[in-house]
C-alpha cells in the first residue's frame, strides 16, 4: 500500500478471528486529521464559545449503535455472586509489580515464585483440594466398592435394629434431601451458565457487527463532517456580506445613534420652545380679539343699562311718585340706582399688539422647520456612509469570494477520499474474514455447549437417582415391616441411592477436573484481566515507563507519534476517546503537525483587513440650528411677553360685568312696582325691569364669554412666559454645548465605529476559524468507537460472554460436585433403611429381655446363624 501522511498504512490478512491490529484506527485517525490540519489549524481549546452575532456553529453529533456499557440482564445477579467469591477467595491486589516483570520478561521463578504464590494463594488451596478430590474420590470408590464386595463396609444384607432408628432415617433422609435441593441449584447456576455459551456466538456476532457498523459510520461521517466545517464559512461570508450591504443601518445606524444621544435633547427643546412660540402667538391672537370683544360688549351693556337708569330716574322724579303709597316706594328704589352699571373700565386694559406683532416676526421664521432640518442632517448619515462605501463594499466583496474560493481548493485538496477508501477496504476485509471465522467458532461453542449439557445432565442424573431413592424410600416405607419384609417400592427407593453413589464414585472425579480446570482459568481471567481492565489498573501497568520497550518510555507515543518521549498513556487516551475527544487532541497529533505554528488567524485574516483599512467615511458640516433659528429664539426671549402685567387682567376677568345682579333688581324693582296703584308709573317701572332682564340676557353672555376667553389666553402666556428668558438662555447653551460635541468627536466617533464595524467582520471569520481548530482538535473524528470497540472486545465478549458464563459454570458445577462427597455418605447410610436385607436381629423372649441382654451382650438382640440354627421364617430368600 502506499503511503500517505507521517506514517505507513499496512494491509494484512488477520491470522485469527479476534486478532485485529489496534493500531491501525489510530493510524487512520492520525492521518485524517493531518489531512485536515495540513489547511487548517488552531491550538488546542478546552471549550469554545459561540458569542458573534447569530453564527453559532455546532458540528453534527453522531450517533453510533453501540452501547458503552453491557448490561449482564437477569444473570447478572448471578455473575455478582461468584464475583462476591473470588473476592473471598482471591482479596489480594492486583499485582502491579509482578506483571510488569512478566511483560519485561524480568519475571525471577527463585526470587518472584513466593510473591506469585502468595497473590494466587487462595486459587491455589482451591485447587489443591479439587486435586486432592480428584485423587482421593478415585481410591475411595475403589476400596469402597470392594469393601462391600466383602460384605464391608455396609455390603451385609443385615440391619442392626436400634431404638432410635425412626429418627436417624428421618435426619438422614431431610440432610440428603437438602443437600439434593443445593446440589440442584449448582445444577441450575451449570445449566444457565451452558445457555449463556450457547448465546454467545450470537451476541458476540452481533455486537462485533455492531462496532464494524460504528467504525464505518466514523469512516462515512468524517468526510460529512469536514464538508459541513467547510460549509459554514459560506454561513459566515453570507453573514459579513449581509453586515456590508446594510452597512447604512450597521455602521450608519451606530453613529447616528451616538449622536442622537446627544443632540435630540437639546432639538426636542427647541421644538418644544417652537411650540410654545405658536402657542404664545395663539395665546396673544385671543387675547388681542378677547380684549376687543369685551370691550365692545362691555361699552354697549353700559349704554344700555345707563338708558334704563336714566329711565326709572325718570319715572321716580315725577309727580306720580310725590303721594302716598308711591313716595316710599320710590324712595326705597333711588339708593340702588347708583349700583345700576357696568362694573369694568375696558380702558384700564392695555392693548398686547405690540408684542402680538413682535411674536408674529418669530413665527415667521419656522423655527419647527429649522429643527427638523437639524434631525435630517443626523439621520442622513446613514445614508451618506452608504454612498461613501461603494466601492469599499466591492473590493471587500471580492477579497472574501477569493478566500472562500481557496477554502473550496482546500476542500478538494485533502487527500482523504483515498485514506477513507484504504481503512474502509481494511474493515470491510476484517469483517468478511470475522464471518469466515463465525462458523468456526460456533462449531466449537457447540462441542463446548454439548459438554457442558452432558455435565450438567450427569449431575442432574445422579441427582435424579438420589431424589428417586428418596422418594421411594419415604413413601414405600412401612414402619410395621421387618428389614426382610420391605416392600419393594422402599427397596427401590434403596437401589436408587446406591445407584447414585454408584454415579458419583464413577464421575466425580471427571467432573471435578474439568471444575478446576474452569475455576483456575476462569478465575486469573477475572482477576487479572476483567477486573483491572474495569478499573483501569491494567492501564496503568501498560503506561509504565521503559515496559513495553526498553528504550521508549512511552510506548504509546512511540508507536503512533514515533517519539517515546511525548508523555501520552493509555489511560489518558482511554479516558479522552470515551469523553468523545477527536482524534487530534486525544493522541496529541499537535506534537506531529502543530496547526497553530503552521496556520496564523491573522494571517488569513490581512487581506480582509487591508480592504477595510479603506473603509474612509466623512461626515462633517452638521449644523443643528442655524443663525437665523438662534435669533428666533432670543427675539422670543425679548419679545416682552414675560413683562405683560398679567394680574391686572386676571383681576379684570374675575370681576362680574356689573356691579348688581341683573336678575335680582329686575326681580326687586318689579315687585315694588306691583306693590303701586295702577297708572303710568307702575307701567314705566315695569318696563324698566323687563328692559333690565333683556339686557341681562343679550349683553352679559357677551362679556362673560370674552372674560372667560381672556382668563385662558392669559393664564397660558403667563406659564409660557415664566422665566422665558433663562429658559431660552439654556437652550442655547445646550445647543452650543451639542453642536461643540458634533464640531469636536463627531470625526472620533466616526473613526472608532468604522473600526468596530471593520472587527466586527474581521470577528466573524475569526471565529469561524477558531470553531474550525476547536471542532478539528477537540470534536472532529470522535475516537469514541475505538475505545468503545475495545470495551465491547474486553469487558463485553472476553468478560462478559466468556469469562462470566465460564465462572458461573464452574461455580455451580463445582458446588454440585463438591456436594455429592455428604451426599454419598448420607445415601449409603440411608440405603440401609430402606433396602430389603437377608437378615434381621431378633428377640428369643420379649418379656425377659435384660437377662438375654446380659447373657448375649447384643443389647437384647441375638443373630440365628451365630448358634448354627437356620430360621426360614425370619431369612429372607431374596438377596438384593
Amino acid at each position: 500500500m502506499s503511503r500517505k501522511g507521517p506514517f505507513p498504512l499496512s494491509f494484512q490478512k488477520v491470522p485469527h478471528a479476534w486478532e485485529i491490529r489496534p493500531t491501525m484506527a489510530l493510524k487512520f485517525s492520525v492521518l485524517l486529521l493531518l489531512g485536515l490540519c495540513g489547511k487548517i489549524s488552531s491550538g488546542s481549546q478546552p471549550a469554545f464559545d459561540n458569542t458573534p452575532g447569530a453564527l453559532n456553529y455546532e458540528l453534527p453529533t453522531t450517533e453510533y449503535e453501540t452501547q458503552d456499557t453491557f448490561n449482564a440482564g437477569i444473570v447478572g445477579p448471578l455473575y455478582q455472586m461468584v464475583h462476591i467469591f473470588l473476592n473471598v477467595v482471591q482479596p489480594n491486589d492486583f499485582p502491579v509489580d509482578l506483571i510488569r516483570k512478566l511483560i519485561q520478561k524480568k519475571f525471577d521463578i527463585s526470587v518472584d515464585s513466593k510473591e506469585a504464590a502468595f497473590y494466587e494463594i487462595g486459587v491455589l488451596v482451591c485447587a489443591i483440594l479439587g486435586l486432592l478430590f480428584i485423587i482421593l474420590m478415585p481410591l475411595v470408590g475403589f476400596f469402597f466398592c470392594m469393601c462391600r464386595c466383602c460384605n464391608k463396609c455396609g455390603g451385609e444384607m443385615h440391619q442392626r435394629q436400634k431404638q432410635n432408628e425412626p429418627c436417624r432415617r428421618k435426619c438422614l433422609g431431610i440432610s440428603l434431601l437438602v443437600i439434593c435441593l443445593l446440589m440442584s441449584l449448582g445444577i441450575m447456576y451449570g445449566f444457565v451458565a451452558n445457555q449463556q455459551t450457547r448465546t454467545r456466538t450470537r451476541r458476540t456476532q452481533k455486537l462485533a457487527e455492531s462496532n464494524f457498523r460504528d467504525l464505518q459510520t466514523l469512516l462515512t461521517e468524517t468526510p460529512k463532517q469536514i464538508d459541513y466545517i467547510l460549509e459554514q464559512y459560506t454561513n459566515t461570508k453570507n453573514k459579513a456580506f449581509s453586515d456590508l450591504d446594510g452597512i447604512d443601518s450597521v455602521l450608519g445606524g451606530r453613529i447616528r445613534d451616538q449622536l442622537k444621544s446627544k443632540v435630540t435633547p437639546v432639538l426636542e427643546e427647541i421644538r418644544a420652545m417652537a411650540s410654545a412660540i405658536k402657542q404664545t402667538k395663539n395665546a396673544l391672537q385671543s387675547m388681542s380679539s378677547s380684549l376687543k370683544s369685551f370691550q365692545d360688549a362691555s361699552t354697549q351693556l353700559s349704554t344700555n343699562l345707563t338708558s334704563v337708569r336714566n329711565s326709572i330716574e325718570n319715572s321716580l322724579n315725577s309727580s306720580d311718585c310725590a303721594s302716598d303709597p308711591a313716595s316710599k316706594i320710590c324712595d326705597s328704589l333711588r339708593p340702588g340706582l347708583s349700583n345700576l352699571g357696568s362694573n369694568h373700565e375696558s380702558s384700564q386694559l392695555p392693548s398686547v399688539d405690540k408684542e402680538l406683532n413682535t411674536i408674529n416676526d418669530v413665527d415667521r421664521t419656522d423655527l419647527e422647520s429649522l429643527v427638523k432640518r437639524g434631525y435630517t442632517s443626523i439621520d442622513e448619515i446613514p445614508d451618506r456612509i452608504q454612498n461613501q462605501t461603494v466601492d469599499v463594499i466591492k473590493d471587500v466583496k471580492k477579497t472574501l469570494d477569493s478566500i472562500s474560493s481557496d477554502v473550496k481548493n482546500m476542500s478538494q485538496s485533502i487527500p482523504i477520499e483515498e485514506v477513507l477508501f484504504q481503512v474502509s477496504h481494511y474493515l470491510n476485509n476484517s469483517n468478511r474474514y470475522f464471518h469466515q471465522e463465525m462458523p468456526k467458532l460456533e462449531e466449537y461453542d457447540s462441542y463446548w455447549w454439548l459438554g457442558g449439557l452432558i455435565v450438567c445432565f450427569l449431575l442432574t442424573l445422579i441427582v435424579t437417582f438420589f431424589f428417586l431413592g428418596l422418594l421411594c424410600g419415604v413413601y414405600g416405607y412401612d414402619k410395621h415391616a421387618t428389614p426382610t419384609r420391605r416392600g419393594c417400592v422402599s427397596n427401590t427407593g434403596g437401589i436408587f441411592l446406591m445407584a447414585g453413589v454408584g454415579f458419583s464414585f464413577l464421575f466425580c472425579w471427571i467432573l471435578m477436573i474439568l471444575v478446576v480446570l474452569t475455576f483456575v482459568v476462569g478465575a486469573n481471567v477475572e482477576k487479572l484481566l476483567c477486573e483491572p481492565y474495569e478499573n483501569k489498573k491494567l492501564l496503568q501497568v501498560l503506561d509504565t515507563p521503559y515496559l513495553l520497550k526498553e528504550q521508549w518510555q512511552f510506548y504509546l507515543s512511540g508507536m503512533l507519534l514515533n517519539n517515546p518521549d511525548i508523555n501520552m498513556t493509555f489511560e489518558q487516551v482511554y479516558r479522552d476517546c470515551k469523553r468523545g475527544r477527536g482524534v487530534y487532541a486525544a493522541f496529541q497529533l499537535e506534537n506531529v503537525f502543530n496547526i497553530s505554528e503552521n496556520f496564523n488567524i491573522e494571517k488569513l485574516s490581512e487581506n480582509i483587513v487591508e480592504e477595510l483599512d479603506n473603509l474612509n467615511v466623512k461626515i462633517d458640516n452638521i449644523e443643528l440650528l442655524d443663525n437665523t433659528g438662534r435669533k428666533s429664539l432670543e427675539d422670543f426671549a425679548n419679545s416682552g411677553i414675560d413683562a405683560i402685567s398679567y394680574s391686572t387682567y386676571l383681576a379684570e376677568a374675575e370681576k362680574s360685568p356689573t356691579k348688581v345682579d341683573l336678575l335680582t333688581f329686575a326681580s326687586n324693582l318689579e315687585a315694588k312696582a306691583k306693590q303701586l296703584p295702577e297708572g303710568k308709573l307702575k307701567q314705566a317701572l315695569l318696563m324698566d325691569a323687563q328692559n333690565i332682564r333683556t339686557i341681562h340676557q343679550h349683553h352679559i353672555p357677551p362679556v362673560q364669554q370674552s372674560l372667560n376667553t381672556l382668563k385662558q389666553s392669559v393664564w397660558t402666556l403667563q406659564e409660557t412666559s415664566n422665566n422665558l428668558p433663562e429658559k431660552v438662555k439654556k437652550i442655547l447653551a445646550s445647543l452650543d454645548s451639542a453642536q461643540s460635541f458634533l464640531t469636536n468627536n463627531i470625526s472620533s466617533i466616526v473613526i472608532g465605529e468604522t473600526k468596530k464595524f471593520g472587527r466586527t467582520i474581521i470577528g466573524y471569520f475569526e471565529h469561524y476559524l477558531q470553531w474550525v481548530l476547536y471542532a478539528v482538535t477537540e470534536k472532529m473524528t470522535s475516537c469514541k468507537p475505538m475505545t468503545t470497540a475495545m470495551d465491547s472486545a474486553v469487558n463485553g465478549i472476553l468478560c462478559g460472554y466468556v469469562a462470566d458464563p465460564l465462572n458461573l459454570f464452574w461455580f455451580g458445577i463445582g458446588k454440585a460436585t463438591v456436594l455429592l462427597l455428604p451426599a454419598v455418605i448420607i445415601a449409603i447410610k440411608l440405603a440401609k433403611y430402606y433396602r430389603r436385607m437377608d437378615s434381621e436381629d431378633v428377640y428369643d423372649d420379649v418379656e425377659t429381655v435384660p437377662m438375654k441382654n446380659l447373657e448375649n451382650g447384643s443389647n437384647g438382640y441375638h443373630k440365628d446363624h451365630l448358634y448354627g440354627v437356620h430360621n426360614p421364617v425370619m431369612t429372607s430368600p431374596s438377596r438384593y
